[in-house]
């Protein structure tokens, strides 16, 4: 079915989705080489000093998310405000609050998160911050991010613990678990997938901070940043936030 829908699109379409695999996947390995962190699934906490802060701020970030969650007709659903997500998000069941969307502050919502947005402040090179919330017997299905130019910061907020086999991210061949109150870092660029098989729903807050590379990497990846902030992509969740009546 998937390639009969490709073989549907047009020729340009095709060639230009083609093209752009070949440039992703150089990028990566490019990446990797100018990384001054490694580039395994898992990233230790160690090479972000910044990472203590954010544990310590956990409560209050809490408190505002649950504040939230009373009026969860409010929040959207991922694909709501980013429709290039439609494949992973379904229904109501993955839920996101956007703060940061690549650079861009979302000032509506920080200011009723002003204490988790006074923490992701403090965070240097912080491009992309939301709360994630998924619901309960949801599975986000296989899928890797764009660009290896950030890495991927948990902070888990909501995280049930009586059935800890049942809800966990794999990152390639890595399974992770949450707990409240710590982050977990990881390179997105891997495959990646969620489970929550649990009864309870999962929130996390999730951040995407720039990869520290040397000087050739952060000059290339400062120029992938700028493309992609005037692409749909980074577009049109910008403009549908924008629009969504909170």
């Amino acid at each position: 079915m998937a390639d009969n829908l490709a073989e549907q699109r047009p020729f340009t379409q095709r060639l230009f989705i083609s093209l752009g695999k070949k440039i992703l996947r150089w990028s990566g390995e490019f990446e990797a080489r100018h990384s001054l962190i490694p580039t395994t699934p898992k990233i230790e906490n160690c090479h972000f000093p910044w990472v203590e802060k954010l544990e310590a701020a956990y409560p209050e970030i809490r408190e505002e998310l649950i504040e939230l969650l009373k009026s969860p007709e409010k929040i959207p659903a991922f694909h709501q405000i980013s429709p290039d997500q439609q494949r992973i998000s379904k229904g109501n069941n993955w839920k996101t609050f956007g703060m940061y969307v690549f650079g861009e502050r979302i000032d509506n919502n920080c200011r009723l998160c002003p204490y988790t947005a006074k923490a992701l402040a403090a965070i240097p090179n912080m491009r992309t911050a939301i709360f994630s919330i998924l619901q309960p017997h949801y599975h986000i299905v296989p899928h890797r991010g764009p660009s290896r130019a950030m890495v991927r910061v948990h902070l888990g907020l909501i995280v049930p613990t009586h059935q800890p086999d049942k809800l966990w991210i794999r990152v390639d061949d890595q399974i992770l678990h949450w707990e409240e109150g710590k982050v977990i870092i990881f390179d997105d660029f891997y495959e990646h997938e969620v489970r929550n098989d649990t009864d309870e729903l999962r929130a996390v807050l999730f951040i995407d901070i720039d990869r520290p590379m040397d000087k050739l990497g952060t000059f290339v990846n400062k120029l992938f940043f700028n493309l992609m902030k005037v692409s749909p992509y980074v577009k049109q969740p910008l403009k549908n936030l924008a629009n969504w009546k909170s």
